[in-house]
């Protein structure tokens, strides 16, 4: 069995698989591994570094990727759209804000413009900005996001894509950390999915060792939504918005005492830029989501997408086995 669908169609791509533009971890390399194994890899622009991002974009050569941005933050900095768009990618992707001053740009460039949702209200907002495919994100997904869960908002959000916009295309995020996602993504109407902890666990991450052990060691059980990481860091993020990480010394210590955290601020942060730059897990997070429980190796980005595609398949064919 061969996982053809609508996004493998679109995108001339092998596997529907999109790498998660996980910020300061999907970099060049890897974005450029998830391509070369046949899927969209996506650096991951994030608060918006310009000097980072051409790096990155060299390190990724030749392949055949796209770009991610934090939209609350690209409005602050919006050259650097410009200046990823030079570089010719294959899709934009945009998350946490209105995407509406970024469509126009995106398309008249020749990209795909990808909006990630968080709430049937941002895809129908999404839909209207002209978005070639919605990303339906679910609250067990690593990093920032909402409230919904996976299960229900990704076919929800099918049905109003059928009804309003048919040729959109759907991708699901959120809980992917094995082929039985994937499949039961592709049961729920999506067209595709986007990887993230699982891709965040791979050879080609920029993510340090004690990160990768930290999460090895962990189960779903042990992430929690948060927002105590962005007041110590003093990002600006919007209230609706929480992150899901590994729960840790620092979590423990400030997860509910956010007034308290707040008064310190100053002081926090530096520690915690400290212990970021030294990949401390305690000291600062590991942004991985619910599937945590579902890895259990570091291996590269080819191996993990391949198994990912075999595991789906052999369910697909259970499935139909049924049927016959």
């Amino acid at each position: 069995m061969v996982l053809t669908t609508r996004l493998t169609k679109r995108l001339g791509i092998v596997h529907p698989i999109i790498l998660a533009p996980m910020a300061f971890a999907a970099g060049g390399r890897l974005a450029a591994a998830v391509s070369d194994a046949g899927g969209l890899g996506l650096i991951g622009g994030g608060y918006g570094d310009g000097d980072w991002l051409a790096r990155q974009f060299q390190a990724a050569g030749n392949q055949m990727v796209g770009c991610g941005f934090i939209t609350w933050s690209l409005r602050k900095q919006p050259q650097l759209l410009d200046q990823v768009l030079t570089h010719k990618p294959k899709a934009i992707f945009l998350s946490f804000g209105n995407p509406e001053m970024f469509a126009r740009p995106i398309k008249t460039a020749g990209a795909l413009l990808i909006c990630q949702i968080q709430s049937l209200r941002d895809a129908e907002h999404a839909l209207e900005c002209g978005a070639d495919i919605i990303v339906a994100q679910g609250a067990e997904a690593g990093g920032h996001g909402e409230r919904r869960a996976t299960f229900t908002i990704v076919p929800e959000v099918a049905d109003l894509i059928a009804a309003r916009s048919p040729d959109t295309l759907l991708c699901a995020a959120g809980g992917v950390g094995d082929g039985r996602g994937l499949a039961g993504a592709l049961m729920l109407g999506a067209d595709g999915v986007l990887v993230g902890s699982r891709l965040w666990a791979s050879v080609e991450a920029n993510v340090g060792p004690r990160m990768h052990a930290a999460a090895l060691a962990a189960t779903g059980d042990q992430t929690v939504r948060s927002q105590v990481m962005d007041l110590a860091r003093k990002l600006d993020w919007p209230p609706r918005y929480s992150a899901r990480v590994l729960k840790n010394q620092f979590i423990d210590r400030w997860h509910g005492r956010e007034a308290e955290l707040m008064i310190v601020a100053d002081q926090e942060a530096e520690m915690y830029r400290k212990a970021w730059a030294e990949r401390d897990p305690e000291g600062s997070n590991t942004f991985v989501g619910e599937a945590v429980g579902l890895i259990h190796s570091v291996e590269p980005a080819r191996a993990i997408v391949s198994r990912l595609v075999s595991e789906a398949e052999d369910r697909l064919q259970v499935v139909e086995s049924y049927r016959t």
